[in-house]
């Protein structure tokens, strides 16, 4: 999760929402993908951390499907992305901060627990929580200011 919160602070300094993600296998430890959010920067509303480590996730492993690795997320996925690791099959998901607005796993939509849902994940949350929000809560406060 420190690995996450490096990427939400690299994204923040990119002016993208501070979010970070990674894909790592917990047998071995191996990081397979360490991302922050950048859907300014690509021009893509895709591009929320959690997507972009999925993807490079499958790449380097040669699988779309990601059983058995973990994804480390700074804030509680939203519905889109909570989707896509349906779809990726992850088999465990640890997020920092609830996100009550735009959440889609714990809040809002609640993905995994749909019955047309592919793929329900292990899902904990809180890890770092107060790191993360606080990282989010002074990005948009300090956006206000301006």
């Amino acid at each position: 999760m420190l690995i996450a919160l490096e990427k939400a602070q690299e994204s923040a300094a990119r002016g993208e929402a501070p979010i970070g993600a990674v894909v790592a296998d917990p047998n071995t430890g191996e990081v397979l993908a360490a991302c922050g959010n950048a859907p300014i920067g690509l021009h893509d509303p895709t591009a929320h951390a959690e997507v972009l480590a999925l993807r490079e996730a499958a790449r380097k492993t040669g699988n779309y499907r990601l059983t058995g690795l973990t994804l480390y997320v700074t804030l509680e996925p939203c519905p889109m992305c909570a989707g896509a690791i349906s779809h990726a099959r992850i088999g465990r998901v640890v997020y920092g901060a609830d996100d009550a607005k735009g959440g889609g796993v714990i809040h809002g939509a609640r993905v995994f627990d749909q019955p047309t849902c592919h793929w329900k994940p292990q899902v904990e949350g809180g890890l770092l929580a107060e790191e993360s929000a606080a990282m989010l809560r002074g990005f948009f406060k300090a956006r206000r200011q301006k």
